[in-house]
C-alpha cells in the first residue's frame, strides 16, 4: 500500500493531478476540497493517499488530510457509494460538515451534492452514524466533535448536551441564524424561539 506521496506537484487537472517522487510521475484522483489546500505546480506537496486495486486499474486517490482519506476510506464501503460519489462527497462538504450531517441527520444537506440521491443519503447517514459511534473510530478521531469551532457548531453542540434530538436542535439555530453573531447569542435566541 502506498501511505503518501512527497515530491513535486507537476499538474492539476481536477479531478487529477500528478506528482513527481524520485523521477516518477504519480497520477492521482482527488476532491476538490484537496485541490484547494495545493500548492502550486512546480512547489514541493505531500499528499495522503489510497490505492484501489481493480481487475482493470491499480487507481491512486490523494488526500490533504487525514480526515479526508478516513472519510472515504468509510465511504467506498457502503453498499451502493463507490470511488466517484466518495469523491462527489468530499467535493461538496468538509469531512467535519459531513460528520454534523450524519450526526444531524440531515439528508437534505447531502443530497444537494452531485450524484447524491435520497436514498443514497439516507443510507450514508443509517451506515455512518453506526461506523462514527464505534469506540476509537478512525473517522470520530480524525474528526473531533466541534472540529470546525464556528459559534453556530458551539451553539449546536451546547444544545445537544442540553438535551434536543440533533434533527431539532438544527432547526432552531436555522432559524435565528440571521439574528446572532457570538454562540452565546445563538444559544439565547435558540432557546427563545423553542419556547414559543
Amino acid at each position: 500500500m502506498i501511505g503518501f506521496l512527497r515530491g513535486t506537484l507537476v499538474g492539476k487537472h481536477p479531478p487529477h493531478l500528478e506528482v513527481e517522487v524520485g523521477g516518477i510521475g504519480y497520477e492521482l484522483e482527488a476532491p476538490m476540497s484537496t485541490f484547494y489546500q495545493l500548492p502550486e505546480t512546480g512547489q514541493a506537496v505531500r499528499i495522503l493517499t489510497h490505492l484501489l486495486v481493480r481487475e482493470d486499474a491499480h487507481i491512486l486517490y490523494g488526500f490533504a488530510t487525514e480526515a479526508e482519506r478516513q472519510l472515504f476510506r468509510s465511504l467506498i464501503k457502503i453498499s451502493g457509494v463507490g470511488p466517484r460519489i466518495a469523491l462527489a462527497i468530499l467535493s461538496g462538504v468538509s469531512a467535519e460538515g459531513f460528520v454534523r450531517c450524519v450526526q444531524s441527520e440531515d439528508a437534505a444537506s447531502l443530497t444537494r451534492i452531485p450524484g447524491v440521491g435520497r436514498k443514497t443519503a439516507e443510507r450514508l447517514i443509517v451506515e455512518m452514524r453506526d461506523r462514527l459511534k464505534q469506540a476509537g473510530s478512525a473517522l470520530a478521531q480524525a474528526v473531533p466533535a466541534g472540529a470546525a469551532g464556528s459559534p453556530g457548531d458551539e451553539a449546536f453542540a451546547a444544545l445537544i448536551a442540553l438535551g434536543y434530538r440533533p434533527p431539532e436542535a438544527q432547526r432552531l439555530l436555522k432559524l435565528v441564524e440571521d439574528k446572532a453573531g457570538t454562540t452565546e447569542e445563538l444559544i439565547r435566541a435558540a432557546l427563545q424561539a423553542a419556547a414559543r
